[in-house]
C-alpha cells in the first residue's frame, strides 16, 4: 500500500528532528522550511498529516500567527490531519485559531516524542 504522506513544516525548529520518528511510523516525509513552500507543495500533493509550528507574531495585521493562511488552504481538505507544536504561553492565542480551524492535536514544547507518536498513529487511524 501507499505510505501516508506527512508534511513537516519546520520554520523555527528548536526541537528534536522528528523525521526519523515519522519514518519509523511508516510515513513518507517531506520537510519544508517555510509556509510559502508548504503552500505551493499543497497545490501538488495532499498529505495525510501536516505537522507545523504555531509561531505567534504580534506584528501581523490580519492574522495572529504563521498558520492562518495554511489552515485556510487546508480547510478545503478536511481529511488532512493537522498537528501543531506550540509554546505554552501562546495557548490562548492558539485556542483562537482552533476555534476557527480543525486542529487534530496541539503539543506544547518540549514536544514529547511518545505523545507525538500516539497522536500520529491516531491521525492515520481516524477515519476522515
Amino acid at each position: 500500500g501507499q505510505r501516508p504522506l506527512l508534511l513537516a513544516i519546520i520554520e523555527l525548529g528548536g526541537y528534536p528532528n522528528f523525521v526519523p520518528l515519522y519514518e519509523r511510523l511508516g510515513f513518507e516525509v517531506v520537510a519544508l522550511a517555510s509556509q510559502r513552500k508548504a503552500r505551493s507543495f499543497l497545490k501538488e500533493r495532499l498529505p495525510a498529516v501536516v505537522v507545523a509550528e504555531y509561531n505567534f507574531q504580534s506584528d501581523f495585521r490580519d492574522r495572529s500567527s504563521n498558520l492562518e493562511t495554511l489552515m485556510a488552504v487546508l480547510q478545503r481538505h478536511p481529511q488532512v490531519r493537522v498537528v501543531v507544536f506550540y509554546q505554552r504561553e501562546h495557548a490562548a492565542k492558539l485556542d483562537g485559531l482552533r476555534s476557527r480551524f480543525a486542529v487534530h492535536a496541539a503539543l506544547t514544547y518540549p514536544v514529547d516524542a511518545g505523545r507525538l507518536e500516539e497522536v500520529l498513529r491516531d491521525a492515520v487511524a481516524a477515519p476522515a
